[in-house]
């Protein structure tokens, strides 16, 4: 039976799932996967619908991350971002790349055949990895935007762009 949230039953039933799979806080997911999302939808496993929260966030910053590690077709901003970073940031964006693609994999996975254990054990390992990856992104985009006016000048003398 499918039904629909109101913030404070999300919560509870949250609490209902943390409590049996020692997962992360209501507070903590929600502030990086915006869980609170899941009291607007109609859902059935809520446990699901959170990892699908997840998954989507991941995948976008697994995207940007592969924009950058190989640029084709990709927005023009991605190719001054690119210019900023050097070996070290392009080593670790490799390594959040692995961990993603892995995750990715992990995704397929569920989403074939469900099992809320195997629900509940992504949600705990995707937190936690998220946890030091937003560190070293968060380190990457600053160098980047640290860096940004010194690619402009540069590139005013190219008569090509990239």
């Amino acid at each position: 039976m499918e039904r629909k949230y109101g913030l404070d039953s999300l919560k509870q039933e949250y609490s209902e799932i943390q409590g049996k799979y020692n997962l992360p806080s209501f507070e903590e997911l929600n502030e990086d996967f915006n869980i609170e999302k899941a009291s607007e939808i109609e859902v059935e496993l809520l446990i699901r619908e959170i990892r699908r929260f997840m998954a989507d966030k991941l995948s976008t910053y697994m995207r940007f991350v592969e924009a950058i590690l190989n640029p084709t077709n990709v927005q023009m901003f991605i190719y001054s971002l690119i210019k900023s970073l050097e070996n070290g940031e392009k080593d670790k964006l490799t390594e959040i790349y692995k961990k993603l693609s892995r995750n990715e994999l992990k995704l397929i996975e569920l989403d074939i055949k469900y099992s809320e254990e195997k629900e509940a054990l992504f949600i705990k390992e995707s937190y936690l990895m998220w946890q030091t990856m937003k560190e070293d992104l968060l380190g990457i985009i600053k160098k980047a935007n640290d860096n940004w006016d010194n690619n402009k000048s540069e590139s005013k003398n190219k008569d090509y762009f990239g």
